[in-house]
């Protein structure tokens, strides 16, 4: 492969990949929601000393915490997805931690993975405090309460003696609840990302202050179609053919299982499901959240979507808004990336239909090296919109592209004027050096305009470079 790079950069001019180091920021200890304690530590899957590959997230409110989780949809699901879905299963959409190892997978890794796994349930619940009994009664003591995920090369069994002495000697000796706490964690969740991705939010419902946390990973493998717990699975539930996509957002607002499944389904399907590195769906891909109420008053009962639809449609719009800046992330993170694209499809027929098209275009070969070579070959930009099947308005015919009211402008991340390249079908005189301009920003839009209706959607991409190629041909080194 080094080879390889080496022939190619003889005649090619590679761009290096920009420093990515100042998306990580530090944050006071107070922006974080009360009633967790987390560590990340070195166990010993990764091979280089040090490195933290374990993270343990428990909480520790009187209150009943809620849980929710996306998994994703590929065949293959890890064994740390089926426990974690049979976990919120068995208990309704409760759950009081969660426990994630980097640097192996543990998937397609047979009985022996399933085994693994449950140990990893099994040592972490040993770390969670009694129950109250004013507020769970011995007879609703789940078994177990601890949600699983692993992320890493397929294929391989994970060292779980190292693990298992990780979560039940080093933990809890390093748990804690301060900005370092949290970014210890946040780096355990680390394969080939560069930069812990960790962000906090403060919101309020009801006239009560609450707090939001959370950290995920993810740089390749990474173009997710997660769907809600089984749980919680409707059968009209949105789903879409689409290294792993790991992530856990913690608040101490109190919200109900239904109602927190509810949310998290839907800012999934506009945050992490609206995101592509290179098109490849993993088989760890999982998206959780905790919110424990430990910040409520007394007489707060949970926020549902029946009870309470006005702090119910707050805390989803949160949570959205918070899933987007965790999900834009990991794009800007991703593998040998250079640029952040923001790709917008307007004027469809439904909402499916833009984020199909947008998906398309995001997942394009040959548009992602036309960016990275700042290229204006809007032309494979058009190619992979006219390639998406719509859906149908009728069963008698199915929606049509008019190829003569399509329109595709680039726009620039300083709000400037955009650029545009074609205007209802019509081919512009393109300015060559301007689309230059837009196009060598680290930050820049396509937006494509269908002319076919008022939906619209959003994905979040990035180019394909000759370092994406290089850390993928060597990634089990």
């Amino acid at each position: 492969m080094s080879h390889l790079v080496k022939r190619l950069s003889s005649t090619v001019s590679i761009k290096a990949t920009p420093s990515k180091a100042h998306h990580h920021v530090p944050l006071p200890s107070s922006a974080f929601p009360s009633g967790y304690l987390l560590t990340g530590l070195h166990a010993g899957v990764k091979r280089k000393p040090g490195a933290p590959d374990l993270a343990v997230i428990l909480s520790t409110s009187t209150r009943p915490t809620s849980a929710a989780a996306c998994f994703t949809r590929n065949a293959f699901k890890a064994a740390p997805v089926v426990v974690s879905d049979q976990i919120l299963a068995q208990n309704a959409g409760r759950a009081r931690a969660v426990v994630v190892n980097s640097g192996c997978a543990n998937a397609v890794t047979g009985r022996q993975g399933m085994d693994d796994a449950w140990a990893m349930v099994r040592a972490t619940d040993a770390l969670l405090p009694p129950h109250p009994s004013s507020s769970t009664p011995a007879a609703k003591k789940p078994e177990h309460e601890t949600l699983v995920m692993s992320t890493g090369v397929i294929g391989q069994t994970l060292p779980i003696a190292k693990i298992l002495a990780g979560i039940e000697k080093h933990a809890p000796v390093s748990l804690g609840k301060d900005f370092s706490a949290w970014e210890c964690a946040a780096r355990a969740f680390m394969t080939t990302d560069t930069f812990p991705k960790l962000r906090a939010r403060t919101f309020t419902i009801g006239g009560v202050e609450y707090r939001m946390a959370g950290m995920d990973k993810g740089a390749g493998m990474i173009h997710p179609d997660m769907g809600p717990a089984s749980t919680f699975t409707s059968a009209d539930a949105f789903k879409e053919l689409h290294a792993t996509l790991l992530g856990c957002i913690l608040t101490d607002a109190p919200v109900s299982p239904r109602s927190l499944q509810s949310a998290l389904t839907y800012a999934v399907e506009r945050s992490f499901n609206s995101i592509s590195v290179d098109g490849d769906m993993s088989t760890n891909d999982t998206i959780v959240v905790l919110a424990n109420g430990a910040a409520a008053p007394r007489e707060v009962e949970e926020i549902d979507e029946e009870s309470d639809r006005d702090g119910y449609e707050v805390f989803k719009r949160e949570l959205t808004e918070f899933a987007v800046d965790l999900a834009k992330l990991v794009v800007r993170d991703g593998e040998g990336a250079t640029k952040f694209v923001t790709v917008t499809v307007k004027g469809a027929p439904t909402y499916k239909d833009a984020h199909s098209i947008a998906s398309r275009i995001s997942t394009s070969a040959l548009v992602k090296t036309a960016l990275y070579g700042e290229d204006a070959n809007w032309g494979r930009i058009l190619a992979a919109t006219g390639s998406v099947a719509l859906s149908s308005p009728s069963s008698s015919a199915p929606a049509q592209i008019d190829p003569t009211k399509v329109s595709v402008s680039f726009v620039p991340s300083d709000d400037t004027t955009p650029l545009p390249v074609l205007v209802r079908g019509e081919p512009e005189n393109v300015d060559e050096v301007r689309a230059k301009e837009i196009l060598s920003q680290e930050d820049f839009g396509v937006v494509v305009e269908l002319g076919m209706g008022s939906e619209e959607a959003t994905y979040w991409t990035c180019d394909f470079s000759y370092e994406y190629v290089r850390i993928n041909g060597d990634y089990r080194s």
